[in-house]
Order: C-alpha cells, then structure tokens, then sequence
C-alpha cells in the first residue's frame, strides 16, 4: 500500500503514456548560435532567476521574453519559469505576491509608483492525466465555484481550461504551452537556450505552430485564437496550415471566455505598435465585423464588414491608432484609456446628439450618452471603474474646450488629465471634426505667459462682442412670468435685439445670482459665456 502510495505521489516525474500532447526532446542551444545580445535583458528579471537558482531552485526566463530577445527586439515583459511552488517562491523575495485562481502565479515587484516593475513567476505545470482532463465540471468559472474549490485541475464541458495548477516537470510545462516559439526557455547566468519543440527554427521561418492537436488546444482556452493574431500581427508570423485550419470552427468558443479577460486581450492585441495589422488579421479571421461579435468595443467603431468607416469618423481611429503605435514603437507609455476613448467616442456623439435633439441639455446629455456606451460596450468588467474614470474626463473635456471664458479656463488646463484631453481635441481638429483654431488657442493658453493669456481672452471677448446675439423665443409649454419680468419677456421676445440692455443683461445674470459658476465646468454666468 505505502510502495503504491509512494508510486502515485512521484508519477509526475515522467508522463503518463496516455497523454497525447508530444513531450518534444530537450535541445540546449549556445548563445553562439541562438545570438542573443545580453544587453536587451532586464537586470531585474536576470536578478529573480539568480535568487531562485541560489535558493536551490532551477529557473529561466520563459515565453514571449525569450521569442522577442531571439527576433533581436527588447521585450516589454520579462516572465520567468521555475520549479519552485508560488509558496516557495514568494518566500525568496521581500515583495512578492500570488495572485490568480486559473494560474497561480508570483508577483514579485521591484520599486514603486509609476516606476513599479513587476516580474511574474509561474511555477513548471504538468500536463493533465486521462482521469484530469475527463473531470468536467456542469458550469464555468462562476456557476461552477463549489465544484472547482479544491481542485488543482478543472475543465468544463467543452474541454476549456478552468483550474491548471498541478505541478510538474520542464518538459511538460514546455508540452502544455501554446506555440513552439512560446515555449522557450532562456538561462541568463549560462546564456543557453532550453528547447522542446522546434520553435528556434519556427522563429527563424517566422511561423506560428501549435503545440500538439490544434483542435484541442484552442478548446483548452480559446483566447490562443487572440494571441494567434497578436502574434501574427506583431511578429509578421503567419498562422501554420494545421494552426489555421480549425480557428473558424473554434471562434464560436470565445462566447464562453470571461468578458474581462477578452477585453484584456483585445487591449494587448490594440497595443502592439501595430494594431491596423492587427485589425486586418481580425477581419482576415471573422472576428470582426459580420457574424464576429466577439469585441463589443471593436463592432462600435468598425463597419458590418469589419473596415474603419469613411470620412472623419474612420480617420480620426485611424489616426489614434497611427499614433499610439509610434509612441509604442518609440519606447514611449499608452493609456488604455484614451485609446478606447478614441475608439468609442463617435457612438458617445451620436447618442448624444439624439439626446440633445431630445430637449437635454449638453453636459447632462453627454453623461447619459456616456452611461449608455459603457453599458453596451464595456459592460461590467474588471478596471472598468478606473478606464471609466479617465475616459469620461476625457470626453467631457471636449465640452469645457467651447468656453473660453471666466475662470474656468485657468481650473480646467490645471486637471492631472488636462493634457489628455487637449490631445484628444487635437485630434479632432487635425481630422476636421472641430475648427483647428479652438485646438491652436488651447495650446497657446497652456504654454503662454500670464500676459499672453490675458491677450488671448481679451481676443476671446472681443470676437463674442462682435458676434450678433441670438435670442430665442420662450418655450410654449414654458409658465409665463409675472409683473415687470413678464413685461421684459415679451419686449425682447417682440423686438429682439433692441430690447433694453439694462433689461436683458439682469435676466441673464439672475441664475448666476443663485447658483453661481454654472455646472461642473466652473465658467461664471456672465453675458459674454452665453454668446
């Protein structure tokens, strides 16, 4: 009984003969022949290799690190891989945390602030025995909770991965990895390469090759589709004929992927310096346009047949994304946020304007127009409350940009998110949706001295005086006024502007009088405001 026991603790040392993902044969290549260049490594990642190797432990920088150091590029993350557990792991460093229920993973964190890098360390995983993989659980990752709590690996009914944190071998952790060119390892200290799977010639043949069964690896987890057309987008890689051939069928699969993750993945493939490409690798694949439905956020800003749209509205996502891949591929940050604000921000104008038609007024209508967006496109997902955050200042910038008057304009270009905004208008005005004069003022009030503002408002007022008034008739439904403000209604309501000024200059100034500054812009209710 204790031989069998013993027997069945140690099995995951060599795999079972009925798995059928292949084990591939372990290569170790020199640095004179993979040539990786030593300085394209970050210190900190080689530093989190070296503790764990000094702790006794065997570990390798892993994955997309490894690809983009072959392709001579310097990586944007830096993943380590090692045979220690996550308990023994976060043990080794001061700040370290697990984190994940799917994987189990280590943060290990160096810094902080925004100068905060995180290095992530995932320990050696086994590939699932025949009684593992059999296991299915009724429900997913939410209507399923009690059946995964305890289990080390859980699949639902269409074979999708929800629980994989068993423990294993290299060579499998190496097997259960998506793309031979993923499944790298790299020794910094002896500058070797680790190799299962061919993936140093796939990267040199600049091909995408799938791990064992396509098939059965996209139903594993559906999002390899996703990181198929970043890769290919990114890399120039194109999808090997067995890699491709089962996507179409498997495309149905990501209806059962967390809406967060998806999103998640739809923000790295927009971020990789080349997210046209990656547009036309999702069109190329049906996951945009007609029958996609897939990135709620990509169908708002995309055509039935998955292209950008004619005129201002197509230019304007174009040009964003033009300039988000210039500052990734100048080395230079990207906010999430105003990406999607971009992305979204013609269905937030069109629901806006139908709900100012309606009879709201413009700020209020343009939070409602806001609200509704999030609700139909981004939905409820993890961060929403922080991109949301940073979009809605973004877009409600736009309206405070009209106002160039009061005090107003000096509280607005002091916002942390002030330039942000200014950018997005920017934007706007370069592909002709706004007058680039508004955009050229803002930027000369922002950088100006004191006497250079004071000019730039006193050309403000001047234009405004200048400028015929528009008076509007009361609404019918509207109650009449009573004594003399009745009288002042109808005088300027008969004879327009030749009412007295005396007259129309107070009825302007009473809301003022109760209320002060109007609104969350913080613009004084003065006459000139309102011309």
């Amino acid at each position: 009984m204790i031989k069998k026991f013993i027997d069945k603790l140690f099995s995951k040392t060599a795999a079972p003969a009925s798995k059928k993902t292949p084990l591939g044969k372990r290569v170790e290549i020199p640095a004179e022949v993979h040539g990786i260049d030593p300085d394209l490594l970050d210190e900190r990642a080689v530093k989190v290799v070296k503790t764990l190797t000094d702790g006794g432990f065997e570990a390798y920088i892993v994955g997309g690190a490894v690809r983009d150091l072959l392709l001579g590029m310097r990586p944007k993350d830096f993943d380590v891989a090692t045979n220690a557990t996550p308990e023994q792991v976060k043990g080794l460093f001061r700040r370290a945390f697990i984190i994940g229920r799917r994987f189990r993973i280590v943060h290990v964190v160096y810094g902080r602030g925004r100068e905060h890098e995180v290095i992530e360390v995932s320990t050696f995983r086994a590939l699932p025995t025949d009684a593992e993989a059999a296991g299915a659980v009724s429900g997913n990752e939410k209507t399923s909770k009690s059946e995964l709590e305890g289990k080390s690996h859980a699949v639902d009914a269409s074979g999708r991965v929800l629980r994989d944190n068993v423990w294993g071998p290299q060579i499998e952790d190496a097997a259960r990895r998506d793309f031979t060119v993923n499944a790298m390892y790299y020794d910094p200290q002896r500058r070797l390469i680790v190799d299962y799977h061919g993936g140093l010639a796939d990267a040199k043949a600049k091909l995408l090759r799938m791990i064992g069964d396509p098939d059965t690896r996209y139903h594993e987890d559906p999002v390899r589709i996703v990181r198929a057309v970043r890769f290919a987008a990114k890399l120039g890689f194109e999808l090997e004929k067995k890699t491709l051939a089962p996507v179409q069928a498997c495309i149905p699969l990501l209806a059962n992927v967390p809406a967060s993750r998806l999103f998640d993945e739809m923000i790295k493939l927009l971020q990789t310096g080349h997210s046209l490409a990656s547009l036309a690798q999702l069109k190329k694949l049906g996951l945009v346009g007609q029958g996609g439905k897939v990135f709620a956020v990509l169908d708002a800003m995309l055509t039935d047949a998955g292209d950008l749209h004619d005129g201002v509205r197509g230019n304007f996502v174009r040009q964003a994304f033009e300039d988000t891949d210039r500052r990734v591929n100048d080395g230079r940050g990207v906010s999430p946020s105003f990406m999607l604000a971009c992305m979204l921000w013609h269905e937030v104008l069109d629901r806006w304007t139908k709900i100012r038609n309606g009879g709201e007024p413009p700020v209020p209508a343009l939070a409602q127009a806001i609200d509704a967006v999030f609700d139909a496109r981004i939905g409820d997902i993890s961060g929403r409350g922080k991109l949301a955050g940073d979009m809605r200042e973004i877009w409600m910038m736009q309206t405070r940009f009209e106002r160039r008057s009061g005090s107003g304009v000096f509280s607005l270009i002091e916002q942390p998110r002030y330039r942000a905004g200014f950018d997005f208008l920017r934007l706007r005005a370069d592909v002709g949706e706004v007058d680039p004069a508004l955009a050229d003022w803002w930027e000369d009030f922002a950088l100006g001295s004191d006497d250079d503002r004071q000019a730039l408002l006193a050309d403000v007022r001047a234009s405004q005086q200048k400028a015929p008034r528009v008076v509007r008739a009361p609404r019918a439904d509207a109650q009449a006024p009573a004594g003399d403000e009745a009288d002042e209604d109808h005088a300027v309501a008969e004879h327009g502007s030749d009412a007295p000024a005396k007259k129309r200059r107070r009825r302007r100034r009473k809301p003022a009088g109760a209320g002060g500054p109007t609104g969350s812009e913080g613009t004084s209710a003065t006459p000139s405001s309102d011309a």
